[in-house]
C-alpha cells in the first residue's frame, strides 16, 4: 500500500511539473513595461529591461526577435534562452489628437 501512495505522489508531482512548464507566461516585447520584462524573461534583469524599453522608445518597435540582440547587455544566447517566453506583437497605434467641435 505503502509503494502504492508514494507512485501516486510521484506522478502527481510529475503532472504538477509538467503542468507549469507547459504553462509558461509570454511577454510582448513591444508593449510590456520593464517590470513585466523582467519577471517573464530569463537572465533579463531590472537594468536590462530598462535598457529594452528604452531602446524600443529610441528606434521603434521590435520587428523581429533577433532585433532584440541590438540592445546592450543582451546577446544573441539570452534571445533564444527566450524564444517561447516572446511575442512580437506591434506597439499600439497612438490615437491622433482630436480637436473639439464648438457647440451651437
Amino acid at each position: 500500500m505503502k509503494a502504492f501512495a508514494l507512485a501516486c505522489k510521484t506522478l502527481l508531482l510529475s503532472l504538477l511539473i509538467a503542468g507549469s512548464a507547459l504553462a509558461q507566461e509570454k511577454v510582448n516585447i513591444n508593449t510590456a513595461d520593464a517590470a513585466t520584462l523582467d519577471r517573464v524573461l530569463l537572465n533579463i534583469g531590472p537594468a536590462k529591461a530598462e535598457a529594452i524599453v528604452a531602446h524600443r522608445k529610441a528606434n521603434g518597435p521590435f520587428r523581429s526577435l533577433e532585433q532584440l540582440a541590438q540592445v546592450k547587455g543582451i546577446g544573441l544566447k539570452t534571445v533564444e534562452k527566450n524564444r517561447d517566453r516572446i511575442l512580437l506583437g506591434a506597439a499600439p497605434a497612438k490615437k491622433p489628437a482630436t480637436k473639439p467641435t464648438a457647440r451651437r
